[in-house]
């Protein structure tokens, strides 16, 4: 069976594979028709372990427990942004919201040269937590691993007991003690939700990439095990957003590719009209002739992810693959979308930084 390095910053493009390797099953269509947001109409949400149960109570209105996080080792770019926005989407479907800031998970599975102590994962954590909450979530769904709790980290260890050395291995390829460390608290981010000291065994639901269906599979392993009459957690699985150039994904490890929210809007701009890949055809001419390709642009690939209009991007779609729209003007047009979307989230962040600070460091 094949590795996936929740880790690494590679683009998973095989997703047959993962379906047929690791039992995802597909999103089906009427999903998209039930739960209107972009995610789903785009087909941009693709897979899913039990999100069936979480539809259910959506429909019939019923409460569950809705919960990611992020791992505050470098700056939130907009690849982290649609995992925040599937979190406020099922916020508003009346969840009961876990985001967890994951500062020491952040410290113990990254290189000292990248993250070297707890205080550089806390700088992190409250640029991160700021950029959130200007998103859209609430200081009251926030929970931050290192000021939980004594029966969060009682919890914690008490995990450690339902997992083999050769699961470990199974699952991930290789023994590394902070990268355990790290798993053991991430399970317990999902898991701790339904224990009665808070809401009880009721469905969950957490939102992650292709890449970190290892943690999906090695927190259903465990939940199975525990002596707690846990609800089996849901996972709802979306593409990931590529970087500006072709082959990575955006990610905070390879800046030159990526967008963050931090990001000067005209560097953003910049960054839109001169590093990004495009589709189009090496003359003006050609492009008029045999039309550009959007499915493997990054401009498309930006309004696909992020532009609230989906009739306005089925219109690009369109008029990208009969010619009648050139790079040029299509670069313009997301630049000055990423420009103006910049400028009015960072007025937001002015306002969130302080409470961010405070609930990271009390």
């Amino acid at each position: 069976m094949s590795k996936v390095n929740p880790w690494g910053s590679g683009q998973i493009t095989n997703y047959e594979k993962l379906f047929s390797e690791f039992g995802l099953e597909r999103i089906p269509e009427e999903y998209a028709k039930k739960l209107k947001f972009r995610l789903f109409e785009r087909g941009l949400v693709v897979a899913h372990r039990d999100f069936n149960k979480i539809l259910a109570r959506i429909e019939k209105e019923q409460q569950f427990i809705n919960i990611t996080g992020i791992a505050t080792s470098g700056k939130l770019h907009f690849g982290h942004k649609m995992d925040i926005d599937l979190f406020v989407f099922f916020k508003q479907c009346g969840a009961k919201n876990y985001f967890g800031v994951a500062d020491i998970d952040a410290y113990v599975s990254r290189p000292d040269s990248k993250i070297p102590n707890l205080e550089t994962a806390k700088e992190f954590a409250i640029e991160n937590l700021a950029h959130a909450l200007a998103l859209g979530l609430d200081p009251k769904d926030i929970f931050v691993q290192s000021t939980q709790g004594s029966r969060y980290f009682e919890f914690s260890h008490e995990l450690s007991k339902k997992i083999t050395e050769n699961t470990y291995k199974a699952i991930y390829g290789s023994i590394d003690l902070g990268k355990i460390s790290a798993v053991l608290l991430q399970i317990a981010d999902i898991l701790h939700p339904q224990l009665k000291e808070f809401e009880g065994p009721i469905p969950s639901v957490t939102g992650i990439g292709l890449e970190q269906d290892p943690h999906a599979r090695i927190t259903r392993d465990v939940a199975r095990r525990l002596q707690y009459s846990l609800t089996l957690p849901s996972f709802i699985y979306f593409k990931h957003q590529g970087g500006l150039q072709k082959g990575t994904k955006m990610s905070s490890s390879e800046p030159h590719t990526a967008i963050f929210l931090s990001d000067k809007p005209e560097d953003a701009e910049n960054k839109i009209k001169r590093k990004t890949f495009t589709g189009g055809r090496d003359t003006i001419e050609e492009q008029r002739q045999l039309g550009g390709q959007p499915n493997v642009c990054k401009v498309y690939e930006m309004y696909l992810m992020h532009y609230p209009n989906t009739k306005k991007v089925e219109d690009i779609y369109k008029t990208c693959r009969s010619g009648d729209l050139t790079c040029k003007d299509c670069k313009q047009h997301c630049a000055k979308f990423v420009k103006d979307f910049l400028v009015e989230h960072q007025k937001k962040f002015v306002k969130t930084e302080k409470v961010a600070k405070k609930i990271i460091l009390g």
